[in-house]
């Protein structure tokens, strides 16, 4: 077995790297065609100078092994340089996720986490497809609702706790008090209804429903689906700074749904 001193990490270039971590990123800068300077000097405000792992056309790249690599790129940021740190998961949905990469774009991540009784709400809904759930019937929902993202560096927040609150109460209310079901039985509608029907175990349903009263899904109306529209109404609402968004759906004791999804908004021009 080789002692860890003895192990040497030479990029194409002819370069003695530090790490595994940067061996990783050289090969695949190379794999992109992508030039790069290794350990490259950027100069500060006050004059003096620190080394960057990797300097290409696109911006800088600090693989982050350590806290003091984690100091370097705060510093980096604050001269307004385009930069990506690249290192170990600091925060995971599973324990195994501590040993992968992940990307320290910009600013330092938090999570707010809200398990609030007000942030409950009534539907009705009907799943053709299973028997025990093919008849209308209701659920009160209770919702859990996470906030992943970037502090802000004035407010030192992602968010400010009752203004997230209300967007969330905001965007709940679009479910409240309606009829949930898939837009797939949908016949026909008019300027004040939707006319929905299917065959289903328990036989032949057709409903006229006043479009205010009714939600359609692009899918069924199942505890997944709503999870997933949840989280896109509430990332509508939800400020720029705000990463990922985790929605647990509740329908009744032990029953529910859990949905993570990143946020990409399209920035209109």
């Amino acid at each position: 077995m080789l002692d860890g001193k003895y192990i040497r990490y030479i990029d194409g270039k002819g370069n003695l790297l530090r790490s595994r971590n940067e061996l990783t990123i050289a090969e695949l800068l190379k794999f992109l065609n992508i030039d790069y300077e290794y350990d490259a000097r950027l100069t500060l405000d006050d004059g003096s100078s620190i080394s960057i792992d990797f300097k290409t056309e696109q911006g800088y790249i600090e693989v982050i092994d350590d806290s003091s690599d984690m100091d370097k790129l705060n510093r980096i940021r604050g001269l307004g340089h385009r930069v990506i740190g690249v290192g170990k998961a600091l925060s995971t949905a599973r324990v195994e996720e501590l040993n992968h990469l992940s990307a320290y774009e910009d600013g330092e991540y938090a999570c707010l986490v809200f398990d609030d009784p007000s942030l409950s709400f009534d539907y009705s809904h009907i799943l053709p497809l299973v028997n025990k759930c093919s008849v209308l019937h209701g659920h009160t929902a209770s919702v859990v609702v996470e906030l992943m993202g970037i502090k802000e560096e004035k407010s030192d927040m992602i968010i400010d706790f009752g203004e997230a609150k209300r967007l969330i109460k905001q965007a709940l209310n679009a479910l409240d008090h309606k009829f949930l079901i898939s837009r797939r039985y949908l016949l026909e509608e008019d300027e004040m209804h939707y006319r929905v029907a299917f065959d289903g175990p328990n036989g032949r349903f057709d409903l006229k429903v006043p479009k205010h009263t009714t939600f359609l899904f692009e899918g069924e109306a199942t505890a997944e689906n709503l999870a997933k529209e949840i989280i896109a109404l509430i990332a509508a609402r939800m400020p720029d700074n705000i990463k990922a968004i985790g929605v647990y759906i509740y329908e009744g004791v032990s029953k529910g749904a859990h949905m993570v999804s990143r946020i990409n908004k399209q920035v209109s021009k």
